[in-house]
Order: structure tokens, then sequence, then C-alpha cells
């Protein structure tokens, strides 16, 4: 179902949550792994993403219809994700390079995160990188988001993105040659 019909039903007040269950069997999944590929553990993303639908549900109604339903649900998920990773940053009052290393300790420990000893260093590698930077990176690489989506959804310049994105992957490049 195309998003302007689900919108369409949603604002229908006997069909709003039929819309709304659609709107998450469509989004679910994507918004799971973007979150999971910043937060790592299967149960915070796991309720972050629930976190992020009862914002979708409880906001709905005020979304304008001149931006793409997906890239906002994508600001919504992103903002969550952040927020949650500089929470637990300052509820533990850990610098980054240990919540770095507790990520990792997950990603290695995670019986859902497959993959052989290349694919794991490659996650290693990204999780070494500053919050936004791994962002655009996985919005790029794994989401294959268009820069201008990844501005509309991050509310940065086109330009921006492109460099962070080439600093990100010159950084993973360099961790990846160092064995």
């Amino acid at each position: 179902m195309e998003d302007k019909e689900l919108l369409e039903k949603f604002s229908q007040p006997e069909s709003r949550n039929l819309a709304f269950n659609q709107l998450v069997r469509k989004y679910q999944q994507k918004v799971y792994w973007h979150i999971r590929k910043m937060v790592i553990d299967h149960d915070d993303a796991d309720d972050l993403t629930q976190e992020v639908f009862i914002k979708i549900w409880k906001n709905l109604e005020n979304f304008r219809k001149d931006a793409q339903l997906y890239t906002w649900i994508y600001r919504i998920a992103t903002n969550e994700c952040l927020s949650f990773l500089s929470s637990k940053k300052r509820k533990f009052f850990l610098p980054i390079h240990d919540i770095t290393s507790e990520l990792t300790e997950k990603l290695v420990s995670s019986p859902d995160i497959a993959g052989d000893e290349v694919q794991l260093k490659l996650q290693k590698a990204i999780l070494r990188l500053p919050d936004k930077q791994r962002l655009v990176f996985n919005m790029k690489y794994f989401d294959e988001l268009k820069y201008e989506e990844m501005s509309e959804i991050l509310g940065t310049s086109v330009g921006a993105l492109k460099a962070s994105y080439h600093i990100a992957a010159k950084k993973i490049e360099e961790y990846l040659q160092q064995d």
C-alpha cells in the first residue's frame, strides 16, 4: 500500500487502527535494523522501535504531507537512537571509548549477529566512529539512502553528509588495514 493511501486511511477514524497496523508492518523491520545498527543490542533496538512507533501514532495526524513519510519516520528513529546513546553516556558517565567497548562486546557476543570474521571486523570498525558519522555511514552504505534523503532526515547539508561519509569510510579503511 502506498504511503499516501495509508495517510488517507489514518485520517479517517473508522480505518485509523487498520492503517496504522499496515504502516507498522511496512516500516517496522527497516526501523528496527536502522536502530539496531546504532545500538547493537536487540532488546534496546526492540524497545526503541516501539518508542518510535508510539511517537508516530501520537504525531501522524500532524504529519505535513509535503515531506516523504519514510524520511519522517527515519528522522524519528534517528533522533531516538541519538538520544538513547547520549543518555547512556550521561547515565553511566562513560567516555566514548567505553561505550564503544560495551557495544563491541555486545556485537561479539550477540547470537543474532551473524557473519564471518571480515564482517565482524567491519562492524567493529563502524562502532569506532562517532555516533553521527556512524549514522551517516550506515544510512548510505547499508540502507542505500541518497544524500538528499539523508539531508531531509538529518537536517544537514548534502555537502556535509558527503564529507562525513568520506571521513567515516577513510577511518574504516584504516582500521581494516591495521592487521
